[in-house]
């Protein structure tokens, strides 16, 4: 019986869904998977201990992003989505891909501080996750799932924030966050 390609979403306003990505990952590696891990959001130009360690295992952590919307101009971060978007079609179209983790998507396709839908169109996304090869296992990540995306998957989690040390003035930690 042929593997069937799984669709997961890691969601919701609380720390954990890349986290989850790369729990997915580190399994799929040691079953001897070919994984390929891109990330929307974050930018090449900072280095992640995540991306330290998946390269220590033979998984290349491909950022794409410029950083957060605020940290750049609109037209800075669409030039850099729509660059995204067509190394992502390639990825989704790429039958030799066992586990494609898109990273931060979620977060990518929620912008609403300027418009995406003409370099990130949902429309598409949906289409081209729909038409992967289907042996693929897709994993997407950020917060605000697109609902469609949701309806879509094959499992979603959400991942709730109850109580974070942010609220008390602590930064981002060397290890946990980056």
């Amino acid at each position: 019986m042929a593997r069937k390609g799984l669709f997961l979403v890691y969601t919701g306003e609380g720390k954990g869904k890349t986290t989850a990505s790369l729990g997915v990952t580190l399994r799929a590696v040691g079953r001897g998977l070919n994984v390929r891990y891109m990330q929307f959001i974050k930018s090449p130009e900072r280095t992640y201990g995540e991306q330290i360690a998946l390269r220590k295992l033979g998984v290349e952590m491909e950022q794409m992003g410029i950083g957060f919307t605020w940290t750049k101009t609109p037209e800075e971060h669409r030039a850099a989505l729509a660059k995204a978007w067509e190394k992502t079609k390639a990825a989704l179209r790429d039958d030799s891909i066992d586990l494609l983790i898109l990273d931060e998507l979620n977060n990518a396709l929620a912008i609403t501080k300027f418009p995406i839908d003409d370099v990130l169109p949902i429309a598409e996304v949906i289409e081209a996750i729909r038409q992967r090869p289907s042996t693929m296992h897709l994993v997407v990540t950020g917060r605000s799932a697109n609902p469609a995306l949701i309806e879509m998957a094959d499992l979603v989690s959400t991942i709730d924030a109850t109580k974070h040390y942010y609220e008390e003035g602590i930064p981002a930690v060397k290890g946990l966050e980056f």
